[in-house]
């Protein structure tokens, strides 16, 4: 209790809860469970019901929780979705006009179509650049409230925010529950809970078809399920749908497409490790997919189809970190997306601290086909994938090959370089994996093979650039991506991305610097994403010279 001088009267100490705030938030909660890990899911009603946070929400959602109000405040203030208000700040405009600036909607114009909007929408929206939204293929993309807007709609967005609503037109409808079962879906998760197939020979199938983590890391996909064959009881399998890798858009794909595949590779694997809870967690900036997986889950549920897991949908809330294994963990809790030291590891103590086996939406996605088709055919279809490819390509897109294709073949896909493009350079692998020259484009592209590049193929997100495109200002988009969406735990990656960006201005005679502090951040920091930001520097230094000057 606090005292005013020469008062005899007692204060509280810190911020009080307001009544109104508190009614407000018991009636956007309803019946909602009150638990920890569900902070991130109550933030989003706030934010979703009213366009921003009041620090009286904050107080009344910590004391509804059983919270102290600083948690609450540090995880709505880490996530870039909540617009969290100081106190006596004005709200934002109710509506919210997010231009991406992603190097592949960058290289389509983003930064003029953000300034077109600003100029043209007038106070009463609030037009803000955004990272990658998964949108390459449609670039320059912008997301109008809940709803997403490609190249085609960009020029119906003012039109759309003055009629009060967004134009933009949901993509196709996903294959269905009985279009997908009538091609034999769920017919090897009904199989396998029938015990007519075996955990070790499911296990080993999937280990002589040789598929891989698809989504950066390539890690044996059967090799990670044994993982957890000794490991205590309960057990949980995560599904990672946070690509948010610049020029990565594969996941989204499937999602919008064939759910059901995806969701009975999640069921296949719980089955597998027998794991009692399916957690799927997926980006934020996917507002439409998540309606399709909200539902394609009721779908699964009201058919009975998971006796054997529980399955949950969780929403992230614009942070590219969570896509890191372990700060997806922590999101899921309700907590910030803060990578873990190691060990443990997730297969060891994961998610509530159960083991965990995580995936990608891919690697789950092609799991079924393999088992009903054999580890025979995937090998002898050359393990293929999907790869996200956008620039300067004619038709961009996701294009399913094998592993080994060569850039020149997945252009030939597309159509060819775009009009008036000659092929200059590429990114193999998103903003982490390094920028190679056109001299490597019948270079095959899988795990290892550019590892003498300094380069990887990490999530398949190939971007092509031309004889139009600065390869030092491709480098700087990137990092800047790399800054912005640091976590800010380890000083390595925090203050190393500001530096790296600003030793930029300086290459090269700033080359050996520059080469000194991508050692000390690969060596020092927690996660991936410092020990990778500096990859696209590297690759200009070592390729791009003529760039440099």
């Amino acid at each position: 209790m606090a005292k005013r001088s020469g008062d005899k009267r007692f204060f509280p100490k810190g911020r009080q809860l307001d009544d109104g705030a508190l009614a407000e938030m018991r009636a956007l909660l309803g019946d909602a469970p009150r638990r920890r890990d569900l902070l991130i899911e109550h933030l989003h009603r706030i934010q979703d019901a009213r366009g921003h946070i009041t620090p009286a929400h904050l107080a009344a959602l910590a004391a509804e929780m059983g919270l102290a109000q600083a948690e609450v405040y540090e995880v709505a203030t880490f996530y870039a979705h909540f617009d969290v208000l100081a106190e006596g700040e004005a709200p934002p405009p109710p509506l919210t006009v997010r231009v991406c600036d992603g190097i592949a909607c960058d290289l389509a114009g983003a930064r003029g179509l953000l300034d077109a909007l600003k100029d043209g929408l007038g106070d009463g929206v609030r037009v803000i650049p955004a990272p990658c939204i998964g949108g390459c293929d449609t670039a320059p993309m912008a997301v109008v409230g809940q709803h997403r807007l490609g190249h085609a709609d960009a020029g119906r967005v003012g039109a759309a925010v003055a009629a009060g609503r967004t134009a933009a037109a949901p993509p196709a409808a996903p294959r269905g529950l009985a279009a997908y079962r009538a091609d034999g879906g769920y017919s090897i998760l009904a199989q396998c809970l029938a015990g007519e197939r075996q955990r070790d020979d499911v296990l080993d199938a999937i280990a002589a078809s040789g598929l891989r983590g698809l989504g950066g890391a390539g890690f044996p996909s059967a090799t990670k399920k044994r993982f957890l064959s000794a490991a205590p009881k309960p057990r949980v399998v995560a599904v990672n749908a946070d690509e948010g890798e610049p020029g990565t858009f594969k996941d989204r794909y499937c999602l919008e497409t064939d759910p059901h595949r995806m969701v009975e590779g999640a069921l296949i694997d719980a089955w597998a490790v027998e794991a009692e809870d399916v957690y799927i967690y997926l980006r934020d900036e996917y507002p439409h997919v998540r309606a399709v997986l909200e539902r394609t889950l009721a779908e699964v549920a009201a058919a009975g189809l998971a006796p054997h897991a529980a399955l949950h949908l969780r929403r992230g809330a614009g942070a590219y970190i969570c896509g890191e294994e372990s700060a997806m963990l922590e999101s899921i809790e309700g907590k910030r997306g803060l990578p873990r030291n190691r060990p443990p590891f997730p297969a060891q103590a994961g998610l509530f601290g159960r083991p965990t086996l995580i995936h990608n939406v891919e690697t789950l996605y092609w799991l079924p086909a393999i088992l009903a088709r054999g580890a025979d055919w995937y090998q002898n279809a050359g393990r293929p994938h999907f790869f996200s490819v956008s620039g300067r390509v004619r038709n961009p897109g996701v294009i399913e090959a094998p592993c080994g294709v060569t850039l020149n073949e997945l252009i030939r896909r597309c159509g060819g370089m775009a009009e008036g493009h000659v092929l200059k350079g590429f990114l193999p692998g998103g903003a982490s994996g390094g920028i190679l020259p056109a001299d490597k484009a019948d270079v095959p592209l899988d795990f290892g093979t550019l590892d003498e590049f300094g380069c990887f193929v990490g999530s398949s997100a190939v971007v092509v650039f031309s004889q139009a495109d600065d390869i030092r200002a491709i480098a700087a988009n990137l990092v800047r991506f790399f800054e912005d969406e640091s976590c800010g735990q380890c000083t390595p990656c925090r203050v190393g991305c500001e530096k790296m960006l600003a030793l930029l201005d300086g290459a090269p005679g700033n080359a050996d610097l520059i080469r000194e502090l991508a050692a000390a951040m690969r060596d020092a920091s927690i996660c991936g994403l410092g020990q990778a930001a500096p990859n696209p520097v590297l690759s200009m230094l070592r390729f791009f010279e003529g760039d440099l000057s």
